[in-house]
């Protein structure tokens, strides 16, 4: 049976240009800011990385909660574009509040002040609008197919904008002076850039209506039984008089406890923290192309190797997806010849082979493209298995899990970055750098990716959740 198209070529392309603006924060905060707290603003790498820490704390509280608030919304734009919509202002401002870190501030005032505004950035802002983004997909379209394209062009203008972040940035801070009044021109520069393109995203998709949503997976009385039955405290309304297009009501613990029931949710969060935590040690790139290839604008040719080759994967992967006959293959295969690829990278890079690096490199990127594309599809299939399993919908609590793991491993990332940096004792700013960093950032750019790799295979090989709903649906006659 063929699937009904919701989605226009134009719809497509609005959605995914939803994430430049998210990586003109994103993007440039991974790769930049912690060599702008270190040379710039004269912090320590081993201070920042503890208050990076300790900010995560506040944002796995908020992910949740923003989550189950969209949930909850009903508006004329729907329940997810307005938390889409509003919170990129405050973005846009703290964004370039921590890239203007006033220079007359004590170490303590500077270090407070990054705090707070590091903080609100993730914990608030950025939360909130994120995970209104990635919910949109399960919002705007029912079709499984769509969803991947939604995916692949979504991560398709990231790896662009990251690109271009990646390779233009330093060239930009230098033409605006280098130094504080650099670092800050560029952020309002990204800020502006992100505000607009992010509203044009907004307004270029529509929300189902409730009844259309209901449609595909109208509930069943079983699963409304199992529901019942498992989730006790949960507030449903009048089951005998509830039709199917209805949503029940349900608590914020209730949503938590079907969360932690579905056991694709609970390696979905793994696979975007270990996803991160990947982008957040290659992004600590600068420091080893200046102080180990000895060439800094080498960043934007190894940016280059990694997304090119990733945005070429994605534009097959809608076809690839629909040649394999699902995701769980295409992944876990890819992530093999991406962990294999990494550890050329290792065996290069030792040797100062540039061409061979970035060759390897390339095709650990190609490998990685699939799943790229495919990740907010995976997240609609575990938000179905909850659906299918409780009679809840709870896409936007479901779709937390991008914000939260995009968060704890991105910060992670980066404050392990710090930690390391400081461990391996970098001076700021020196000619070269003591033996001891060398071999840190030999570790920390070409070892710890492999490692990273290594367990996202592991986790891909048990996110086999279409089978999962398959075998549901014909156990139940679905």
């Amino acid at each position: 049976m063929t699937e009904k198209k919701y989605l226009k070529w134009y719809n497509k392309i609005g959605y995914g240009s939803g994430d430049i603006a998210g990586n003109t924060v994103y993007a440039f905060i991974t790769a930049f800011m912690m060599i702008y707290l270190t040379d710039t603003a004269g912090l320590n790498s081993g201070i920042v990385g503890t208050l990076m820490m300790l900010s995560k704390f506040f944002d796995g509280v908020t992910d949740v909660f923003f989550g189950a608030l969209i949930d909850k919304t009903k508006t004329k734009l729907g329940k997810a574009r307005p938390w889409m919509l509003w919170p990129y202002i405050g973005n846009s401002i703290l964004l370039i509040a921590i890239f203007a870190i006033p220079a007359s501030f004590g170490d303590v005032a500077k270090y407070a002040y990054f705090f707070i505004c590091y903080t609100l950035l993730n914990a608030v802002f950025y939360t909130a609008n994120n995970i209104a983004y990635a919910s949109l997909t399960a919002l705007i379209t029912r079709n499984g197919n769509e969803r991947v394209q939604l995916g692949s062009m979504r991560f398709i203008f990231a790896t662009a904008t990251s690109l271009l972040i990646q390779t233009y940035t330093v060239r930009m801070v230098e033409y605006f002076g280098n130094g504080a009044e650099g670092w800050k021109a560029v952020a309002i520069i990204y800020a502006v850039i992100g505000l607009v393109v992010n509203t044009i995203s907004v307004f270029s998709v529509k929300e189902l209506p409730e009844k259309e949503l209901a449609k595909e997976n109208p509930a069943d009385e079983e699963a409304a039984k199992f529901s019942s039955e498992a989730y006790p405290d949960l507030e449903i309304a009048d089951k005998e008089n509830r039709t199917a297009d209805e949503s029940k009501k349900y608590s914020l613990l209730g949503a938590l406890k079907m969360l932690l029931k579905n056991k694709f949710y609970i390696i979905i969060c793994g696979v975007y923290i270990v996803s991160q935590l990947y982008g957040a040690t290659l992004s600590m790139g600068i420091y080893f192309m200046t102080y180990i290839l000895g060439d800094a604008d080498l960043l934007g040719t190894f940016s280059a190797a990694i997304n090119i080759p990733m945005i070429c994967g994605l534009l097959f992967t809608p076809y690839l997806v629909k040649k394999c006959k699902g995701m769980y293959k295409l992944n876990l295969v890819g992530y093999i010849i991406a962990t294999i690829a990494r550890a050329l990278v290792i065996v290069a890079g030792y040797m100062q082979n540039i061409p061979l690096m970035l060759i390897f490199t390339a095709v650990a990127a190609l490998g990685m493209s699939p799943m790229q594309g495919d990740l907010n599809a995976l997240v609609a299939a575990c938000s179905d298995y909850t659906y299918k399993t409780t009679g809840n919908r709870i896409d936007g609590t479901m779709y937390s899990c991008s914000s939260l793991g995009v968060k704890i491993g991105g910060g992670l990332g980066t404050a392990l970055a710090g930690w390391l940096l400081a461990a391996g004792g970098y001076i700021a700013n020196a000619e070269i750098q003591p033996e001891s960093c060398i071999n840190m950032l030999n570790f920390m750019y070409l070892w710890l990716p492999m490692i990273f790799n290594f367990i996202m295979t592991i986790l891909l090989s048990r996110l086999n959740v279409e089978k999962a709903n398959a075998d549901w649906d014909k156990e139940h006659n679905s």
